[in-house]
């Protein structure tokens, strides 16, 4: 017999609670076990290692007038940074999708209350917490090295004896050298781009066939990013514009249009020389960066939201 329905029951079943399209607690879940399963990456520690050898030895290894000494290792240290990163955003972002699939537990995750737009996203957190982790610990490293030289030279320009006066404007000579307040926005620009390249790299991701396709795909966008500025400029200068094919000129749009302009980040040399960056072209560099973040993210939603999976 068929049990009599009340008239005050709902019309269809509860067994599955509605809830949220995006929730920023299932996001932050996702983001902390995604960052803690990164940290467990054997590259991560290799590359870490790597770079941390590259700042150290650039330390030790100097031999050349103070002003030279701190120059070159900024130079090192600050490109040390920026590979170290670029090269983490991409190869731990590139295997996130395809290690969940293989081991099948994107399908647990998925069945659960959470979203797709709340996995990309709690993934691609999980990754930028990573990346700031990393460069504030290379930052830690590179400033007490900076700092240990700075003590090291001044003991050597006070055992040099001089008078007092001489003595003293060397020394605030050095430290003006050696403290550019530029730097902080070195680390700034370093983990903005970091985060571009990541994102872009889940993007690629979600329709690449493989880990190792995505990594191949990353490398060529990290040279065409570089090199955007020069399509850029062959594609809108008319005089240089004029005497290319519609073809040449239809690809050099789309490139320009579509990779980011990596050059734009590469405010280091400036830095590292003491030119000051002002205050507007950084916060602009920084707004570039976080726009096509949010491209790459939301194309990558657009892609992941119709794959079949």
């Amino acid at each position: 017999m068929i049990p009599a329905i009340s008239e005050d029951a709902p019309a269809f079943p509860t067994a599955y609670p509605r809830h949220r399209f995006f929730s920023p607690a299932r996001v932050r879940a996702l983001a902390a076990n995604t960052f803690t399963e990164l940290v467990r990456l054997k590259i991560f520690y290799f590359l870490l290692i790597f770079a941390l050898l590259l700042i150290t030895s650039s330390a030790i290894l100097i031999q050349l007038s103070f002003q030279d000494q701190f120059q070159m290792l900024k130079d090192v240290s600050l490109g040390a940074m920026s590979i170290f990163t670029s090269l983490l955003a991409i190869l731990a972002t590139a295997g996130l999708l395809p290690k969940d699939i293989e081991d099948r537990t994107l399908y647990t995750v998925l069945a659960k209350p959470v979203s797709r737009l709340e996995y990309l996203v709690g993934k691609l957190l999980g990754v930028y917490l990573l990346l700031l982790v990393s460069v504030v610990l290379m930052g830690i490293l590179f400033f007490v090295m900076l700092s240990w030289r700075v003590h090291y030279v001044t003991s050597e320009i006070r055992a040099a004896g001089g008078s007092a006066e001489a003595t003293q404007q060397q020394i605030d000579l050095l430290r003006a050298t050696a403290y550019n307040p530029n730097l902080w926005s070195g680390g700034i620009l370093i983990y903005v781009k970091a985060c571009l390249l990541a994102s872009a790299t889940l993007f690629v991701s979600t329709f690449a066939s493989s880990t190792i396709f995505t990594i191949i795909i990353m490398v060529a966008v990290y040279f065409i990013g570089n090199m955007q500025a020069t399509a850029r400029d062959y594609w809108q200068v008319p005089s240089i514009a004029g005497q290319a094919g519609w073809l040449i000129k239809a690809f050099l749009a789309f490139v320009s249009l579509v990779f980011p302009d990596l050059q734009a980040f590469n405010l280091l040399d400036e830095i590292v020389v003491g030119t000051s960056v002002g205050f507007w072209l950084l916060w602009k560099t920084v707004g570039l960066g976080v726009l096509y973040s949010l491209i790459y993210l939301s194309a990558a939603f657009f892609v992941f939201s119709d794959k079949e999976l």
